[in-house]
């Protein structure tokens, strides 16, 4: 059985038409397994946005396949989309876009809510994240009450609160000074560990790359290790 949990091969992606036409992944391939981190390091222009924007199925590969848990994603229709991005995804992203009127422990709730689970159930899971991540005694404090890194523990929490097998980030410790950025990224990396994430983070930071499972980039639309 294999440990894949995404998986593209010869993917394609190409934006406008005839004289036009920008291809930024050509025949591009990539794994990523259970509880990898796998670094994203490549300029601007390079076709990282839609690398991102491909693996969480915000957008379709005009060739190639693109599975998810073993599931091939890249033929499926809009709903079936959007209940895997649901289900199956966590996004984290460089400002944490967390609800200023709800508390942490809501934030990280309704994301359950929204896929079926009941009040209770999401309470305990949202409280055993923000333990796991170091900021359980402020679950109830609101956006505006906390600093830039607990913002962005409670944005992780959220992302990983559906249990989803794939983890993307996008420059998730951007905003933050460095030994903030530190303990976000030491949070983030002891969560996939433990959970089993397949985690694909892009990041200008090469020191936090350097100590992920390997390090990619694109080039000429090819998927690269570094």
């Amino acid at each position: 059985m294999s440990n894949a949990v995404l998986q593209m091969r010869d993917i394609n992606r190409t934006y406008g038409k005839g004289e036009h036409a920008l291809t930024v992944l050509n025949g591009a391939a990539l794994e990523i397994n259970r509880g990898e981190l796998v670094a994203l390091v490549a300029p601007s222009g390079a076709g990282k946005s839609t690398l991102l924007h491909l693996a969480g199925l915000l957008e379709k590969p005009d060739a190639g396949s693109l599975m998810i848990g073993g599931q091939e994603c890249g033929t499926l229709n809009d709903d079936k989309r959007t209940q895997m991005r649901r289900t199956d995804i966590g996004f984290v992203y460089q400002f944490h876009h967390l609800l200023p009127e709800l508390d942490a422990r809501e934030n990280v709730s309704l994301p359950q809510l929204v896929a079926g689970s009941g009040q209770t159930a999401a309470n305990a899971r949202s409280d055993e994240l923000l333990e796991h991540l170091g900021i359980a005694a402020r679950a109830t404090h609101r956006p505006s009450e906390l600093s830039g890194g607990e913002q962005q523990r409670v944005a992780i929490a959220r992302a990983v609160a559906n249990q989803p097998k794939l983890l993307l980030a996008d420059e998730p410790t951007g905003n933050l000074d460095p030994s903030t950025s530190d303990i976000v990224f030491e949070a983030l990396t002891d969560l996939v560990r433990n959970t089993g994430l397949a985690a694909l983070i892009a990041t200008h930071n090469h020191d936090l790359a350097a100590r992920m499972d390997r390090i990619i980039t694109i080039e000429d639309g090819h998927i690269v290790g570094i």
